[in-house]
Formats: C-alpha cells, structure tokens, sequence
C-alpha cells in the first residue's frame, strides 16, 4: 500500500480502462484524469493530467475518502477492470472498480461508450467526496450541467455526457462528504436513459465484462513464461485500437514530454502504419488475429482511398488524412512541461517505411487457414499499388521512422520496409499462384536487397549505417534480421549489432539516436528499441544477456506492468506518452523470445 499523492499530483503510474471504443486513465488514488471522446483521438473531457487551468479537481474525476492517507492498486486478475482500495486515518476503507463494459451480445460485441465505477465500503464506515469536473475545447471551458431525478447531464459543446447514479446526487455536485455505507455506483456515458436501475445495468456490466476478459485471455496462444507480463501487454494493445474503425493508435495520450522541459511534446493519439504494423504483429503471435482482420479493414479503405497508392505516414480513427498540429494553450502541460499540441504535422512528411508496414501487417491473412476469410487476388492487386510506391521510392530521401522535421536523407530503414514490401508480395503472389507477379515482385527485391548492401554498408565502420552513403547509426538497424534482411550470423549484421551496442547502448537501455536533431540530442532511451536489441541479441546466440536486459526493462515497468515511450537513463523514470505501443509490442515480443517452451517445464 503506497500513500496518498497529493490530488494535483500528475504520475504515469497510471491504469488504462477502456473496451475498444473509450478509454480513460487513472492515478493511484483512483482519481480519472484523461479521457477523451467521442474518440480515443477527440475532445479530452477529463484532461488533468496535462494540467488544465483553473483550480485542482478541474478535468478530472476523483472519488477520494476524508482525511485519505494511503491507496493500492491492481487490476483483477486477466481483465482489463480496475481496482483500488483507499484507506482513511482511522483505517476505514472503499474499493472502487473501474471498467469500460465489452461483452457478447446478440452475436455481436457491445462496447458501450460508457465509464462505469463502483465504490464500496470494505472495512469501518467511510466518508466520500465525489468530484466530477469534466472540460470541453481541451479544456478551455467548464461544462453546462442540467440536474435529474437520479442523473445529471454535462454538456459540452456538441456533445452531452450523462451520469446515472444511485448515489445523492445533491452531494455530486456540491462535492459534500457524505457516509459511504454501501456500494454506489455512477456510469457515465452518452445521454441516453438506462432500462434497468443503475446498479442493476452496473453490477451486469461488471459480471459480462469480467466473462469477456476472462474469455479473450484463456483463448490466447501463449508461451509457458512471463504470462502475466504478455497478459497485460495484449489487454492493453486491445484497449488501443477502435474497433468500429480498425485503427488502432499509437498512445492514449498526446504531449507527455519525451523528457522535461524538451519541447518534445507530440500527439500520439492516431493510427500511425508503423506503430499499427508492430502491434498486429505481437497480437497475432498471440493468435489474437481480430485486430488484424479489423486493420486490414481500416487499410483498405485508406488504400482505395489513394488514386496511386501513396500513403501518408499516419491517419485518425476516421480515415481522416488532415491532422493539422495545433498548440493549445488551455492546457498548462503535463507538470508544467509545454507546450501541450493537438494533432501532429508527420501526417505531411514522407517516410516510405509505411508501404513495408502495411504489407508485413497483411501478409498473415494469406497464409493462416484459422482464418474465415483468406486473403484472396483482390486484396493482393490493391497491396501491389503499395508495392509500386515502394519500388519507386526505396532509395529516394525522407523524414524516416523517427520523423526528423528539418532533415531529408535516404534512410535505410524505410529502404529496408520497402524491400520487404516487395519480398512478402512476391510471396503471396507464390502462395495465390500467379507465378508472374511473384517472379517480378522477387526482381524488384533483389534489385532493393543489393542496392542497400551496396549504399547502407559503412567500411570504416564496419557497419550498417542510418542513412545511404552515411556514418551514423539509429536503433532500427537492429532490425535488419527480424525483417529477415539479413541472417542473423550473417557477419555484417552481428558487426553492425556490436556497433549499435557501443554507440546507442548506455546500460540496459537503448537511445534511438545520438546524432542531434531539431532539439538537440534526444535524453531518454527509447524503450522500443531496448526491446530491439533484446531481440538481435536472441537470434545471435546471447541469451542470458537478453534475459539481464529485460528483467531489466520489467522493473522499469509501473506498478500495474504498463510502459510509456521512453526511460530516463538516469533516474529511471517513465517519460512519454502512455501506454505506448511500441513498448507494450516489446515486452510481447521479448517474452516470447525469452521463454522456455511447455516441453521444458512440465
């Protein structure tokens, strides 16, 4: 049991409730404080955690007992329901729960867009304070608030929230202490009327959701050890992607600085093909295979979309392609550090890694016979418009995978996506038995292969390098084997490995890069890349070592197993946006690397 912080304290020791429609975070003490709507890229109603104006409590949601001194946290065992427990000075205590419903209905998964608490006393007689202050314009503005029997509606611009309630509603919204002796609970969803009581609708969501995740876990493929580790990851990479859509994001959050006072302060609440790429990918080992078929939905429409078959790095929820970047100036930044942005200007850049993503993402639904629906020619001919992008692209200058805002070069991870755009489509075309588009998608990756041996390698350095005819190196190079670019005894890559260790590693962490960018070197290891080197390390031989960086990266982890974007080398704090999906990728990946099989244990 930890104590109390303080409520204006902003943490990423945060939890992630949601169900594929919504999601929200909450602090230690139970507090809700982001979440946004309609979206997981909309207006954040709840947006304390990037500090909105006005006095503590605004954009959040805290259900806190009087003279509070300690709190515990946990989520129940392979759900994605939240539990904490506050206790008092006197030693009284409540339990709140917190989920998102996700069940089974009528054949079809509902996923109401609607955040249910319940809180009850477990121990004395407890007296609460219910605090619920949402913001609407990215907290510019408090909400209207019409009061009913046992509701009160918020309205927020052109959308209105209603919390149904068993508990004083007078005490809500005067914010009164009040005696907690017996469950409330408070669901907190679309304004619409409920068929059954409030805590009938609760207790029923609460029971289905549970059966769910209970359900979707035991369904999963998973190695014998690290489980509870994978468990988490993949629940929370479910709570990351839009079911309606198929898009899945890179974070829930935008503007969580990479460090401090950086200025690096970026939008991460959209789907990115990379980011979207790697998550399909950890999901589908786990044979998790839905949130594919939903992706490849959501590609299919940007694919039809595009006359030529170019492809902006990154897209909303919506299909939308225009994410102007915007400050917002209403929100102070996550403990001061600004400026805090809506939107993100990448979706203008070229990067041609994204033609590799799509294809790496698809290529499974050709080959998996679990599947109802394979992959057939129609698919194949739209994947192969990406392809021609890619042969055209592969050595022509971009912003690359890390998104460099005032620098153009060839890189050679995105020659690399591209080769490997071409080399999976000429297996497909293998597998639907057009031996001519296999032969020609074959010739255009061998012309890529030799031509990035040729450019990429470095003599002096004995290395692969970031950038044709470069000298510097990045933390994707360690992914030249896992793509399958190169063997991983291959000598070039076990140099380039040793060269990335000596240049990029400090410890058991791994900077992207430390060539200076448009804000100076970066100051955080990206976590991601951790994970890259734990998997070069695997398949070259060094396990144990493997193993020593990533119990490392599993003590860096919050105390309910999730992960931001970055660690602080220094003092190994969590910096970034949250739960980011690349990190939740990597302790799937490097746990399955990591494990022993079945055989080995029983």
């Amino acid at each position: 049991m930890n104590a109390a912080p303080p409520p204006s304290m902003q943490t990423l020791d945060l939890g992630v409730i949601g169900n594929s429609a919504v999601a929200a975070l909450i602090d230690p003490a139970g507090t809700l404080n982001w979440m946004c709507l309609p979206r997981l890229d909309g207006d954040p109603v709840f947006c304390a955690l990037l500090g909105p104006p006005g006095e503590p409590g605004e954009g959040a949601w805290s259900l806190r007992l009087c003279d509070q001194v300690s709190t515990s946290q946990r989520y129940q065992r392979n759900t994605a329901i939240l539990e904490t427990v506050l206790t008092d000075r006197d030693g009284n205590q409540a339990r709140i729960t917190d989920f998102a419903p996700r069940y089974r209905k009528n054949g079809r998964i509902f996923r109401g867009a609607t955040i249910t608490r319940i809180v009850e006393p477990i121990r004395g007689t407890p007296r609460l304070t219910v605090s619920l202050r949402p913001r609407q314009s990215y907290g510019a503005h408090p909400p209207e608030i019409s009061r009913g029997t046992n509701h009160v509606r918020y309205m927020l611009g052109d959308q209105t929230l209603r919390l149904t309630t068993d508990a004083p509603i007078e005490y809500v919204l005067s914010r009164t202490p009040f005696l907690l002796d017996g469950p409330h609970v408070f669901l907190l969803g679309p304004d619409e009327g409920l068929s059954d009581s409030a805590a009938t609708i609760a207790n029923m969501f609460l029971a289905e959701t549970r059966l769910y995740w209970l359900d979707w876990v035991r369904s999963l493929s998973l190695a014998a050890d690290f489980q509870d580790v994978v468990i988490r990851a993949a629940i929370t990479l479910k709570l990351c992607s839009n079911e309606e859509t198929g898009g899945i994001v890179a974070a829930l959050t935008t503007s969580i600085p990479e460090y401090g006072a950086s200025g690096r302060t970026w939008d991460y609440r959209y789907c990115w093909l990379r980011d979207s790429y790697f998550t399909v990918q950890a999901l589908n080992s786990l044979s998790a295979t839905r949130t594919m078929e939903n992706y490849l939905i959501y590609v299919s429409n940007l694919v039809a979309a595009s006359e030529d078959g170019y492809m902006q790095p990154l897209f909303g929820l919506g299909l939308e392609r225009k994410l102007d970047e915007q400050l917002v100036p209403t929100l102070g930044g996550y403990r001061g550090f600004g400026p805090a942005r809506c939107g993100n200007a990448a979706w203008t850049q070229v990067q041609n890694d994204g033609y590799g993503s799509i294809v790496l993402a698809a290529i499974q639904c050709f080959f998996d016979e679990r599947l109802p629906q394979l992959g057939g020619e129609h698919l194949f001919r739209q994947l192969e418009r990406l392809g021609e992008q890619a042969v055209a692209r592969w050595d022509r200058p971009d912003a690359g995978l890390w998104e460099f805002r005032n620098r153009s070069e060839v890189h050679t991870h995105s020659a690399l996506m591209c080769w490997a755009a071409c080399e999976r489509l000429g297996r497909i075309a293998a597998r639907l038995g057009l031996p001519d588009s296999a032969a020609r998608w074959s010739a255009a990756a061998s012309t890529i292969h030799e031509g990035i041996h040729r450019r990429a390698w470095n003599e002096a350095r004995q290395s692969f390098v970031a950038t044709f005819e470069g000298e510097d190196l990045d933390a994707s190079l360690l992914l030249m084997a896992q793509t399958g670019f190169v063997a991983p005894n291959d000598p070039r890559f076990l140099s380039t490995v040793a060269a990335c260790e000596a240049e990029l590693r400090f410890g058991n962490h791994v900077y992207r890069y430390r060539r200076p960018d448009d804000f100076g070197p970066p100051e955080t290891a990206f976590t991601a890349c951790t994970f890259w080197l734990i998997d070069a390390l695997v398949r070259t031989g060094r396990r144990e070592e493997a193993r020593h960086i990533f119990d490392d990266i599993l003590s860096r982890r919050n105390h309910l197993g999730l992960l931001s974007e970055g660690v602080h080398v220094e003092s190994g704090e969590l910096w970034g946006n949250f739960p980011q999906t690349y990190s939740m990728v990597g302790l799937i990946n490097s746990a399955i690397a990591l494990s022993r099989s079945w055989e080995e244990i029983l």
